[in-house]
This record gives C-alpha cells, structure tokens and sequence, in this order.
C-alpha cells in the first residue's frame, strides 16, 4: 500500500463534507514564496517549481475549481495557513 501525508491530509478535510461545498477555492500565500522567488530572480537562480506553485495560489483567486478547494484545505492542515469559507465571501 502506498501511503502519503498530502492524502492523509486530504482524507482528514475531506471528513464533514466530501464536497467542500463550504470551501472557496481561494488558496492562501504566506509570502514565502513570494520572498524566495524574488530573491532567486535577484540571483539569477532559476526556482521553476516554486515559482509555479506560487502562481497556481494566484490562480486559484481566479476561477472556481475543485483542485483549488483541495489545495486549499491541504494548506490549511498542513501549516494552518488561511482558508476562505462560502460564509466569508
């Protein structure tokens, strides 16, 4: 059996509501990224895969997918990072 934190994380957000009907696609950013990918360009290091994963958060802002729902609340058990509820828009 192949096992995985990220899919622990999943099935535990994935409890109360299969549908995430409650939950935004909206995925949170601590700056981090943001920061790291700034300081690589400042190097001329080439950081690809965090600078795609910063800009799939951003995307996320933008139009409405299930993925975004599950990144969103994997993010949120994983480093308690902020998740938007259909009751905060």
């Amino acid at each position: 059996m192949v096992r995985s934190w990220l899919l622990d994380l999943i099935a535990s957000g994935l409890k109360e509501d299969t549908e995430l009907s409650a939950i935004e696609p909206w995925v949170a950013d601590s700056g981090e990224g943001r920061w790291t990918i700034q300081e690589a360009i400042d190097l001329d290091i080439p950081a690809p895969v965090i600078t795609l994963s910063l800009l799939r958060r951003l995307r996320s802002r933008q139009e409405e997918f299930y993925g975004d729902k599950l990144l969103a609340v994997i993010r949120n058990q994983f480093g308690g990072h902020a998740m938007k509820t259909t009751e905060e828009s």
